[in-house]
């Protein structure tokens, strides 16, 4: 007798019987794989988007989505006045994450970059940092730049067990 599970699929596609791994059977998933840092730092640079952690000034903490570039192994971002850059003033410990999935393959990896958070003053860093690619999804006036430098750098790879549906 096989094991069955029953799960309601999004979409108005009611009950789909979905099977389950019989009882017994070993898991074949390989475990995820731990990644170096320049390996993290290489897979950050692949993508633009990424997701930056700070602590409130009022308490708590805060996830904003941003645009992002490796830069001399630091994390580089703009932003303009606000709660990104009044959090990071107030307490510059911040944790930075971004992710990515390969629908094909059924792999995916996840990064974490945690460290200090800088206004870049400099001005000769922020003419340099102006000639690098950085561009917003979100329109408005983004003057600030500021660099995360890692105090560390984690990342794993991993198999995507479930079934995906595109």
């Amino acid at each position: 007798m096989s094991s069955v599970r029953r799960s309601l699929r999004r979409g108005g596609m009611g009950d789909v019987e979905t099977p389950s791994k019989p009882p017994g059977r070993p898991d074949r998933t390989p475990p995820p794989t731990e990644l170096s840092e320049s390996e993290c730092l290489e897979l950050l640079g692949g993508v633009d988007v990424g997701r930056l952690a700070v602590e409130l000034v009022g308490g708590g903490v805060d996830i904003f989505p941003v645009n992002f570039v490796v830069h001399d192994g630091t994390v580089l971002l703009r932003t303009g006045t606000g709660t990104k850059l009044t959090s990071i003033e107030h307490a510059p410990s911040v944790a930075f994450e971004a992710d990515s999935f390969d629908w094909y393959e059924r792999t995916a990896w996840s990064v974490v970059v945690k460290g200090e958070a800088s206004l870049t003053i400099d001005q000769s860093e922020q003419f340099e940092s102006l000639g690098i690619e950085l561009e917003s999804w979100q329109p408005g006036r983004k003057p600030f730049f500021v660099r995360i430098t890692p105090s560390s750098t984690t990342g794993r790879r991993f198999t995507v067990r479930r079934s995906v549906v595109p």
